[in-house]
């Protein structure tokens, strides 16, 4: 009997409901927003160092049309001491 008395309350103090969906939700979206307010803060001292350095304009070396297409453009030939290289050929097994 003294058993079951000492048993119990620890059984019940076992018995904890889980979090809820929304309960988990709401804390992985508390912790993706710091990570990218983090992420944000970091990048814009970044690019505040690298202008008070006289660093590159940070920003896309090419313009970028709407929807995030980059407009093409002849591909560049290689230079002449660029040699060609294939694939050594199969034995066929």
């Amino acid at each position: 009997m003294r058993r079951l008395a000492l048993v119990l309350p620890l059984l019940l103090a076992a018995c904890h409901q889980e979090p809820s969906f929304d309960e988990r939700y709401d804390k992985a979206a508390k912790e993706i927003d710091a990570r990218a307010k983090a992420m944000d803060k970091d990048i814009a001292e970044s690019e505040k160092a690298a202008k008070a350095a006289g660093g590159a304009p940070s920003g896309p070396a090419v313009a970028v049309e709407p929807g995030g297409k980059i407009p093409r453009t002849a591909p560049m030939p290689l230079p002449d001491t660029a040699k060609p290289s294939n694939a050594p050929k199969s034995s066929g097994e």
